[in-house]
């Protein structure tokens, strides 16, 4: 009796000790997180010619403060810490080593932009520090094999850029084609994802391919360039102050080419109210996101969650601007990503779990999944064709993915 007595008091005492260490197995912390808080980092363009995006930290920013009043993650409050770059690489660079050596944080979310992006790539993977769900769609941020740390989010440039070129090949055999494009790998992107779609016509349909620099004050002599050459497919590959600028210049020209605007620049607030409506109308985009002045989503049971979070949480938001969707669905992919982390917080484990998604978000397209795999570091990669009409943009056509066909 003593001895089976002894036997329970001997398995209890392990099961204890197993319970006990499985306890503390299950919380794992890196640099940047704690039993209480998670401290996240982020860079956005401010100030500077890409300041129309900094509406995108703001809606993160209020998108944490929400979960954070809603008692958090797993219990944690994020401490989301948020810098300037300009849209300047050397400035970038100096934010990110600040975030990540001086702040201390777990990881550096949705930083802001190719050439900034660009320039810390290397030193986040150095430091084995997640560049997590960047904001640009170069096709360089989906390389796990030689880039493990640093994943995109929206779907590739040059993804995108095969959807229009489909598009083109399908509706307007044989037009020739003029291209406007930022002088950077922004702009570049595209260009390879176009000639990519267009194949082996590219040479023959692109008669004139004319670059701007980011630092130039306007996109106007640019556009009585390309008009010149005569095209009947105009494609805009601008950020959006340039974007409005060159959809008003066309507007003023009287010129009526087939106009395509990327998807980066399909804002109705920062682009196409700036550039006049009169000045949009028929211009082609694509979108994966619900676009908040689409009376389609007027009672949408998602977009109406988004507008109670504006109306409380960002109020001085402009509702009319996609960029804050885009925000807030950023923000809801590193909530999904935490929240697979558990008590696991470490850079590599947030990694692991970014590359493995597979979910949707409410504020996307019908039938858009975020999904990833270890091998596969785009988490979006479906559009739809959209014509700008009246004061808003109408979707038309199917879903069409931008994968690369092999």
């Amino acid at each position: 009796m003593m001895h089976h007595g002894l036997k329970t008091a001997m398995v209890a005492g392990l099961l204890f000790v197993s319970a006990a260490s499985v306890a503390m197995a299950q919380k794992r912390y890196d640099t940047g997180a704690n039993d209480t808080e998670i401290k996240i980092g982020n860079i956005m363009p401010y100030s500077g010619p890409a300041s129309s995006y900094a509406t995108i930290g703001k809606t993160e920013a209020a998108y944490f403060r929400m979960i954070n009043e809603q008692g958090g993650i797993n219990g944690r409050k994020i401490n989301f810490i948020s810098y300037d770059d300009g849209y300047s690489p050397p400035k970038t660079v100096e934010q990110a080593r600040k975030l990540v050596e001086s702040d201390e944080v777990l990881f550096i979310m949705n930083p802001l932009g190719t050439p900034g992006n660009t320039a810390i790539q290397k030193y986040m993977n150095q430091k084995k520090v997640p560049q997590l769900f960047v904001s640009t769609g170069a096709a360089k941020w989906a390389d796990p094999q030689n880039f493990p740390w640093t994943m995109g989010w929206q779907p590739s440039y040059q993804g995108e850029a095969r959807v229009y070129a489909k598009y083109i090949l399908k509706e307007f055999p044989g037009k020739k084609i003029g291209i406007l494009f930022q002088n950077d790998d922004f702009g570049k992107d595209y260009l390879v994802g176009l000639k990519e779609g267009l194949g082996d016509k590219a040479g023959s349909l692109i008669i004139s391919e004319v670059p701007y620099e980011v630092t130039s004050p306007t996109v106007d002599s640019q556009i009585v360039q390309i008009k010149s050459a005569n095209p009947d497919v105009f494609i805009n590959i601008a950020t959006p102050k340039f974007a409005a600028q060159a959809i008003k210049k066309v507007g003023e020209l009287g010129w009526k080419p087939v106009h395509l605007v990327t998807n980066v620049s399909a804002s109705v607030a920062s682009v196409m109210k700036p550039a006049g409506y009169e000045n949009g109308q028929g211009v082609l985009s694509a979108a994966y996101m619900k676009d908040p002045k689409d009376p389609t989503w007027n009672n949408d049971a998602a977009m109406n969650t988004w507008r109670a979070f504006m109306d409380k949480y960002y109020p001085e938001g402009d509702k009319d601007d996609g960029a804050t969707v885009f925000g807030y669905g950023v923000a809801q992919g590193i909530v999904q990503v935490l929240k697979q982390c558990g008590d696991n917080l470490t850079r590599e484990n947030i990694m692991k779990q970014a590359a493995n998604l597979d979910f949707e978000i409410g504020i996307y397209l019908p039938g858009t999944k975020i999904k990833t795999s270890p091998t596969d570091f785009s988490p979006l990669e479906q559009l739809q064709m959209m014509r700008f009409k009246g004061e808003s943009w109408e979707l038309f056509g199917p879903l069409m993915s931008g994968e690369k066909s092999s």
